[in-house]
């Protein structure tokens, strides 16, 4: 038995985060693919397999096994027309200056610039494996309410210390404006809503006109991941709340970091919230012994010393740009961009994130 969360070793078990056969419509060719792979990479004998994890609603994850060897490979969605959202080789050259001083940070491989390959830009990096907790944990995983309560702490600790990286030293200071920051990101996901809007949600509109009327003041700026949440961390096998990775960093910038605790909050659904939150949730945030976004956001402020006094804008926005993406998401869905049924029924739950922000409209604390 492992003394650290009261389970015996699951290196070997089938809680390893696991890619499966690819969706239709989003196939590589392989026929473009291995030549490629077998002039970088050298290894020419090898058989290649591509596999696709699951998950993930933006860019497209694969596993990709030449041999023993496993890559993953990070390619934009099908049909997308906001390029600016799926740069490639900036979230490559991210991981590039990252991973030598962050060890969470998959380490990058390859970037592939030439788009007569796979009709894009695509990159590659090692796998990091371990377990993933998606929507539901599998039975049996062994995550009872005191290993919870330390994953929660430790959820909370790995973000303050992303945030404290010093990203000037790490080569990442030209990464974004942090003057001005949040102004610009209430501005441009207001944008990208307009331009991806299918139906009339008067909430979105109500949202929309708050978060302008309230911008609050930033402080110090900091390394932001910009989608933390539990299926973007991998976790040690053998010791649930040891966070061994992060994925997905194709948001990643220098702004404020309040902004990436919002993101965080608004995924974290609780047990007490409705019922019709609790059925879009994503992560498994309301397991025995989950943290309440309070405390999550309390601890934040005690480790990382920051003022979280205006924390509802920060959990609002986060709210505001959720729903955002699901309607982006949504969209290229109706217009025949993609074909995967997951996205069909996005529409509700973009009407409930909405619906979920207006309701803490106002408040003074979570």
């Amino acid at each position: 038995m492992n003394p650290k969360n009261g389970i015996g070793s699951l290196e070997d078990a089938s809680y390893i985060d696991s890619p499966g056969p690819v969706r239709p419509g989003e196939e590589l060719d392989l026929a473009r693919l291995v030549p490629y792979l077998r002039e970088t990479l050298g290894w020419w004998e090898e058989e290649v397999e591509v596999l696709q994890f699951p998950g993930g609603h933006s860019n497209l994850t694969y596993l990709v096994r030449v041999g023993r060897r496993e890559l993953v490979l990070r390619r934009p969605p099908f049909g997308v027309r906001i390029r600016s959202a799926h740069d490639m080789a900036r979230e490559y050259q991210v991981l590039t200056k990252l991973a030598p001083v962050y060890r969470r940070a998959p380490k990058p491989v390859a970037m592939c610039e030439d788009e007569t390959v796979l009709g894009c830009k695509f990159y590659l990096t090692e796998r990091i494996r371990g377990v993933i907790l998606r929507s539901e944990p599998p039975a049996g995983l062994g995550l009872d309410a005191e290993t919870v309560r330390k994953l929660c702490a430790s959820f909370v600790d790995t973000l303050v210390e992303l945030h404290a990286i010093d990203f000037e030293a790490a080569g990442l200071g030209q990464l974004g404006r942090p003057q001005g920051y949040v102004e610009r990101q209430v501005e441009g996901w207001s944008r990208r809503y307009k331009d991806a809007k299918t139906d009339e949600i008067p909430e979105i509109e109500e949202l929309e006109r708050w978060l302008r009327a309230h911008l609050p003041r930033s402080g110090a700026p900091a390394l932001i991941h910009n989608d933390y949440k539990y299926d973007n961390l991998v976790l040690d096998p053998n010791d649930l709340p040891t966070i061994v990775g992060i994925l997905d960093w194709e948001m990643c910038t220098v702004g404020d970091p309040l902004m990436d605790l919002g993101t965080a909050l608004c995924y974290w659904v609780e047990e007490e919230d409705p019922d019709l939150v609790k059925m879009i949730k994503v992560c498994p945030t309301t397991l025995p012994g989950s943290f309440k976004r309070r405390e999550i956001a309390e601890r934040y402020a005690a480790k990382s010393g920051r003022d979280l006094s205006e924390i509802v804008f920060y959990y609002c926005f986060g709210l505001f740009k959720t729903a955002v993406v699901g309607q982006q998401i949504y969209a290229r869905y109706k217009r025949g961009f993609t074909r995967d049924e997951r996205f069909a029924n996005l529409i509700h739950g973009v009407r409930i994130i909405a619906q979920q922000a207006v309701e803490c409209l106002g408040r003074r604390s979570l």
